[in-house]
């Protein structure tokens, strides 16, 4: 897979989640901007109890990367997809690290 392919295909993921997320959670936050509430429905039932803590341990998996790679390669800017993996998401947020982290790698000779 080419690099740009490679790059093209995370930015499409990460917009078609950012599109799934406004059409599926913007209209009842809309209508009732309670966020511990919306949280909160994200464990209505078993399964959707397991894929929200699947997203939540996804996202400090993504915080553990973050903070190793901070230190070991000097990853900058990994503060931002840590962010932007609680709002809009872990999907975001992990598509913003791997084209920053490979951009950064390719400039300091390491890739």
């Amino acid at each position: 897979m080419s690099e740009t392919l490679f790059r093209r295909l995370l930015i499409m993921v990460a917009l078609i989640f950012c599109g799934a997320l406004l059409v599926l959670a913007g209209p009842p936050l809309l209508e009732n901007p309670d966020i511990i509430g919306a949280f909160a429905a994200g464990f209505v039932n078993p399964f959707a109890a397991g894929y929200a803590t699947d997203v939540i341990l996804c996202w400090v998996i993504l915080a553990i990367w973050v903070l190793f790679e901070r230190q070991r390669y000097q990853i900058r800017g990994g503060w931002l997809a840590l962010v932007l993996g609680i709002v809009p998401g872990v999907a975001v947020g992990f598509a913003l690290y791997l084209l920053m982290r490979q951009r950064q790698l390719k400039g300091s000779g390491i890739v």
